[in-house]
């Protein structure tokens, strides 16, 4: 017999973390280890993940010398509105399904980067932040924390994105600050997983973190 019930709103994890730590790698392992519990899985990323954000993303990430300049104002703007667009016609449309979204950065990447890293300050961007994801809060929050020294030796050549190519050390020391700051401000949402141990061993953590919390949060019937 068929429930006639509205399916319960998915679970929304977010994964967060300076330059190479790691996280791209294992966020398609993760969706398929959710995958695997017999859930609904979805995996998506920022900014992107929609035709409007993937062309943002271009702007946003193009590390040659003929990029367009951003100040740090319109860089956190550019991504707010990629975001916007991604909840509204992905992640939203998805988590009332019942579907478990994972996203590869979210509203915490902004904080981190500009917020701290180009010192705009969380206080003026949490509000835009909120207006621009109709105030959507990760469920739970995997932070990759890895040193920069260590995070950005390991972005090969075509790996590297504007954000190492044209940003000093300080700034991506500032980042991991900001990170860091912001999983103490709540450690009821924030998991930290050390990024510097061999891939297994942090996929392993990772997915550990990620399993218990959704067999407490949304448990298979």
């Amino acid at each position: 017999m068929l429930s006639d019930r509205a399916p319960r709103r998915g679970p929304f994890i977010t994964l967060e973390g300076p330059d190479g730590s790691g996280k791209t790698v294992q966020a398609e392992r993760l969706r398929a280890a959710v995958a695997a519990t017999g859930r609904e899985a979805l995996l998506v990323r920022e900014p992107g993940g929609t035709p409007a954000g993937e062309r943002i993303r271009a702007i946003l990430m193009d590390r040659h010398e003929s990029s367009v300049l951003l100040t740090q104002r319109a860089d956190a703007l550019l991504f707010m509105a990629a975001r916007a667009q991604l909840v509204e016609t992905v992640i939203l449309p998805a988590l009332e399904r019942g579907v478990v979204v994972l996203s590869d950065r979210y509203l915490d990447s902004t904080l981190a980067y500009q917020g701290f890293g180009g010192r705009l300050g969380v206080e003026q961007l949490l509000p835009v932040g909120r207006f621009a994801t109709g105030g959507l809060r990760p469920d739970l929050t995997l932070l990759f924390d890895i040193s920069v020294e260590i995070g950005l030796a390991r972005k090969s050549d075509a790996e590297t994105t504007r954000f190492e190519a044209h940003f000093d050390r300080a700034y991506h020391e500032r980042v991991r600050a900001g990170y860091l700051s912001l999983a103490a401000a709540e450690p009821d949402r924030w998991v930290i997983v050390d990024a510097s141990a061999p891939e297994p061993d942090v996929l392993a953590a990772a997915r550990a973190e990620l399993l218990a919390f959704l067999d407490r949060a949304a448990p298979l019937a």
